[in-house]
């Protein structure tokens, strides 16, 4: 038996303080899987995905609930117990001890502490830095002040928050070359940016992006990069470039391109992969995923989170599948002979809780 018996959520969100109907939770559950938009087919439901029967399964009995129960009978049993028990039970059952969460989303969702206090564990920040940077624009009367405020801000938000995160630095920052842009581009950027947007506008310019995440990089926080569904690999220039600087990389959300991410990992010391939504949204396939993974990866590189969002059962899903796959496949070896059952132990441990805590710098 493996035990990995207290987690390190190394990237997740807050969740929602109010009630859900059938509707409204299902939404959520499409949110998870693609995006804020997505729909299911007419006539179906998103609880028939991996994510929909893994709620099913694991959260039910949490709640009093028979596994595999209705999704309308388990979502009227949240009911009768209240947002704030349903989540407090959920949670503390999901056996993970720190929170790493980012805060840069619009939804009102918990922060830290909120989440750490309802789930009985700890909490630190992930400061996203496109909002941070629009907060800056918003205050900032002239391209001057702008670029000034903007350095300041990020290296103040670094006394506090354990990591940055990146989204649309991925896709829209890097895309063309992984080099910091020079002084002069980007004061024309942002007098460019500043000019044509209306407050509270979002951060699209490309090299005030890229001038963003380097700005992170010198603030010698973990930066956190979301690849979406982009192959990992058009990230190999900025790794190469940021190698030797004292800031680690961590890739999120690499699945279908996990094979890619495991790949950068093992060529660069400095990057580090996410596991959780990659296994959560496989299911009943997490093992399979989990072992191609680690056929690549050095095994100090990975790190669990749930990427969960809003629904406390997304930490529960995203635990239960981490553990279930990485005891299969740890457990298999083993079995077999290729590994002791003491070495099991211990890489089990690094990728539960000590990588993270080894990356983050948490007591």
């Amino acid at each position: 038996m493996i035990d990995t018996p207290s987690l390190v959520d190394q990237y997740c969100h807050g969740v929602l303080r109010t009630e859900l109907g059938l509707g409204t939770f299902e939404a959520r559950l499409g949110a998870q899987l693609g995006g804020s938009g997505a729909l299911p087919a007419a006539g179906t439901t998103f609880f028939d995905t991996q994510t929909g029967f893994a709620v099913r399964r694991w959260c039910p009995p949490l709640l009093g609930l028979e596994a595999h129960c209705p999704p309308a009978r388990y979502l009227a049993r949240r009911r009768e117990l209240g947002v704030a028990e349903s989540g407090r039970r959920l949670l503390r059952a999901s056996g993970i001890a720190t929170y790493l969460v980012d805060t840069g989303l619009p939804d009102d969702l918990t922060g830290p502490a909120e989440l750490g206090a309802t789930g009985a564990a700890e909490a630190h920040e992930i400061v996203r830095l496109e909002p941070l940077a629009e907060q800056v624009a918003d205050t900032s009367g002239t391209v001057e002040a702008f670029l000034a405020n903007l350095a300041e801000a990020v290296h103040g938000a670094a006394v506090h928050a354990v990591a940055f995160a990146s989204a649309a630095g991925v896709c829209r920052g890097l895309t063309h070359t992984p080099a910091p842009p020079g002084p002069g581009e980007v004061r024309g950027a942002a007098g460019r940016w500043l000019a044509g947007r209306t407050a509270g506008g979002p951060l699209t310019d490309p090299v005030l992006l890229r001038h963003l995440l380097w700005i992170a990089v010198t603030a010698g926080r973990p930066l956190q990069l979301h690849t979406g569904d982009r192959d990992p690999a058009a990230l190999a220039g900025f790794a190469a470039a940021t190698a030797g600087l004292g800031t680690d990389l961590v890739l999120l959300h690499s699945y279908p391109y996990h094979r890619a991410a495991a790949h950068l990992t093992a060529v660069h010391a400095h990057v580090h992969a996410d596991l959780g939504p990659v296994l959560a949204h496989t299911g009943a396939r997490a093992a399979a995923v989990l072992a191609e993974v680690l056929e690549r990866a050095p095994f100090g590189k990975l790190l669990f989170s749930s990427g969960a969002h809003g629904l406390p059962e997304l930490h529960v899903v995203a635990a239960h599948a981490f553990r279930t796959a990485l005891t299969r496949v740890l457990g298999e070896w083993v079995m077999d002979g290729a590994w002791s059952r003491t070495d099991a132990q211990r890489v089990a441990t690094m990728i539960a809780s000590g990588n993270a805590r080894r990356v983050y710098r948490l007591t």
